[in-house]
This record gives C-alpha cells, sequence and structure tokens, in this order.
C-alpha cells in the first residue's frame, strides 16, 4: 500500500523513465556495433588461419621429404648397356658436367636521377589536410564538453529512502526464501 498523501505520483506511472529508455537503446545499438565487429574479426582470424594452413601444406610438400623434394631419386636398377662406342659422336666440351642450376642473380638498375630545372620556383607548402574519420562508433568519437560543470544531485526530500515495486526477474519471478 503507498503512502503518498497526494494521490498517485504522476511521474512514476510504471514505466521507467525516459532517460533509463534512451539509455538502454543506445546500449543496445553500441552493444549490437561491438558484436558485428567481433564477428568480423573471427572471421578474418579463421580465413587467415586458413591461408597459413595452406601455405603449411605447400611448404611441407617441397621441402625435404616432401611429395616434391627435389633429393628423391627413383630406386637403383640393373644399369643401363653401354652404348657402343664408335655410334656415338665425340662429347663437346661444354655438355660433359651437370647442367647448371636455372637461378640467376639480378641486380636492380640503378636509377638516375635528373636534375631538376632551375627556372621553376619551389611550391608553396601544402597546409596539412586533417583525415577523414574512419567510420567508428559513436563512444569512439565522443570527447567531453570542457564548459560543462556537473552540478552535485540534489538531496532527496523524503526522510526514508524509496523502495522500488517489486518486478519480476529475468526469468519470471524471483525464489522465494527457504523457511
Amino acid at each position: 500500500m503507498s503512502s503518498n498523501k497526494g494521490g498517485p505520483n504522476p511521474y512514476n506511472n510504471g514505466a521507467p523513465p525516459k532517460y533509463l529508455n534512451d539509455f538502454s537503446k543506445a546500449l543496445a545499438s553500441e552493444v549490437r556495433i561491438l558484436l558485428a565487429e567481433v564477428g568480423k574479426l573471427r572471421d578474418e582470424r579463421r580465413q587467415l588461419q586458413f591461408e597459413i594452413a595452406e601455405l603449411m601444406a605447400v611448404k611441407s610438400k617441397h621441402g625435404a621429404g616432401g611429395e616434391y623434394s627435389p633429393d628423391w631419386r627413383p630406386p637403383p636398377q640393373d644399369p643401363p648397356p653401354p652404348p657402343p662406342p664408335a655410334a656415338s659422336p665425340p662429347p663437346e666440351e661444354g655438355l660433359t658436367g651437370p647442367a647448371r642450376p636455372a637461378w640467376r642473380v639480378v641486380h636492380k638498375p640503378q636509377r638516375r636521377e635528373k636534375p631538376a630545372p632551375k627556372s621553376l620556383p619551389a611550391p608553396a607548402p601544402v597546409p596539412a589536410i586533417e583525415p577523414p574519420k574512419p567510420n567508428l562508433p559513436a563512444w569512439a568519437q565522443w570527447r567531453p564538453n570542457p564548459a560543462h560543470v556537473p552540478a552535485p544531485m540534489p538531496a532527496p526530500i523524503s526522510p526514508r529512502p524509496v523502495t522500488p515495486a517489486a518486478r519480476p526477474g529475468l526469468f519470471g519471478p524471483p525464489t522465494p526464501p527457504p523457511k
């Protein structure tokens, strides 16, 4: 039972105050933005892990003992019979040893700097343009107002604290205490 003598309170009609609703909506939108960012980061991490796994698989195939190992040779079999000496032409001097490797060192050509024409004056320095703000959530762009000085809260008029009305919990009414 309410002990208010002036009748029902026009400011407390059972609904939460407007500022709480506004705060809840703003908080919910920020949580949504953050969850979207977390989901995006999770997907990027999974993509990077997949790429790393692919690179490691390629490395293991091409490394020592892998599927494409360069030092692999077929098992030795019976040696082939020597060719008849009279039928083969004499070997050339450059082709007696193994072939040279195909890797070559390529040196980058050095650039020649052209002298600047002396008739043009030096350009005026361009003023630095502030880069555009990336698409950040609202909480990351917030800055406090330096002119605002918070005032202390006025003391409550009632000498005893007001207890909030009992409301159901998140999963229904609260469990009664044990007897």
